[in-house]
This record gives structure tokens, sequence and C-alpha cells, in this order.
């Protein structure tokens, strides 16, 4: 493998980290559980994407980065859902203004 991809896998995961930091500093520092939901899923869904791109070079073939890619479409799936679940969850039970 060239140096330039090890280097562009190097910086996409060590960027992905970074968010998925961010995402958790989010979740341990804002204020109410919408704000803080919405900052983990925006994180943790670019972080997961940086993270797959730095590892599809590393696949080891089209089957494996397929898979690498199809897992993050389930997880951006996913969050999504669970996201509106809990947004909802958390609307029905606050008291009215």
């Amino acid at each position: 493998m060239s140096a330039t991809i090890e280097v562009l896998t190097v910086v996409a995961v060590s960027t992905g980290v970074l968010f998925f930091l961010a995402g958790t500093v989010g979740l341990l520092r804002f204020p109410d559980t919408l704000t803080r939901l919405h900052a983990l899923t925006k994180a943790d869904n670019l972080a997961l994407g940086l993270v797959v791109l730095g590892l599809l070079p590393r696949a080891g073939g089209l089957g494996g980065a397929l898979k690498l890619v199809a897992v993050w479409l389930i997880v951006l799936l996913s969050s999504a859902t669970v996201s509106q679940l809990i947004a909802q969850a958390v609307r029905r039970e606050a008291p009215p203004r």
C-alpha cells in the first residue's frame, strides 16, 4: 500500500475518533436531553463515516468494502430512528408550556 493511502487512512480514522470524542463531550456537557441527543447523533454519524472512509483501503476487496459501507448505512438508519423515538418520548413527558 502506498504511503499516501496510509496517511489518508490515519488522518480519516483520527478525525473520526476526534468527532466521537466531541460527541461524547456534548453528551456529558449539554443541559437537556434533546441537545445531548443532537450533539451525539450528528457527531457519531460523521465520525463513523470518517472511520469507514479510512478503513475502505484496508478492506481487502470489494466484498469487505461493501460490508463496511452497509454497516455505516445501517447505523445511520438506526441512529435516526432511535433519535426520533427518544425525542418523541421526551416531548411526550415534558410539561406543557
